[in-house]
């Protein structure tokens, strides 16, 4: 199948023309309302520096629904301790650069360019990215983001300083799920660790009936505060 170039317009081919490894588009760029009618059709931005940006909608698709969130015993324990302070949409732009930076040194490469990195704060400044945060003494040690719509929280990344930090951010964003009437959780890629949290796979038949069921409307929400 081709990859489509896409124009000025905001308009994206439907995500079943993808190819097989998920790449849907080149080009376009990063505007709100660009990213916005992405993320409403299961369709995100993924690339490296120096390339065109890149669209993608790959399948199977791996979700986590809250409800059949597994919390490991360790991990509950270590959450009973109060090993972290953890804090939502108090650190959006500490949160997005520390994912893009640890992902640098570990000499993974990054596709969170700098422009990907102004792209998402101008989302949560508008009310559609949130974060979550873990502290200890004053310092982020772990957290993620990724952007809400409607019933929908798409992730994009995470970090970790210390052992658990990003696992505990997943674990509060998953109790803080039903008070932001959350009701999926996108994890884009499958990996071991998600799938040991309860994520399964989804067809891209059931991906886009799901989008249809928790996307009905694209409007900003207010910052995130956890209880």
């Amino acid at each position: 199948m081709p990859v489509f170039q896409l124009s000025r317009d905001i308009i994206f081919p439907l995500p079943e023309h993808a190819e097989p490894d998920g790449l849907l588009a080149v080009g376009g760029d990063l505007s709100p309302a660009r990213l916005l009618a992405a993320y409403s059709q299961g369709i995100f931005p993924w690339y490296s520096a120096g390339e065109p940006i890149l669209w993608w909608s790959p399948a199977p698709r791996l979700v986590l629904y809250p409800g059949e969130f597994h919390l490991p015993r360790r991990l509950a324990r270590t959450i009973r301790q109060g090993s972290f302070i953890v804090t939502a949409d108090t650190a959006f732009r500490e949160v997005i650069e520390s994912c893009a930076r640890i992902r640098t040194a570990s000499g993974d490469g990054t596709w969170i360019t700098g422009d990907m990195q102004e792209a998402y704060c101008r989302l949560h400044e508008l009310g559609f990215a949130h974060s979550i945060e873990c502290w200890q003494k004053k310092r982020l040690v772990g957290g993620l983001y990724g952007v809400s719509l409607d019933r929908a929280f798409f992730g994009e990344s995470m970090f970790t300083r210390v052992r658990d930090a990003s696992k505990v951010a997943l674990a509060r964003l998953v109790e803080h799920a039903p008070l932001a009437d959350i009701g999926l959780i996108d994890c884009q890629m499958t990996t071991d660790h998600l799938l040991r949290f309860g994520a399964r796979e989804l067809s891209r038949h059931r991906f886009q009936e799901e989008l249809q069921k928790y996307v009905r409307e694209i409007r900003p929400q207010k910052k995130w505060r956890l209880r």
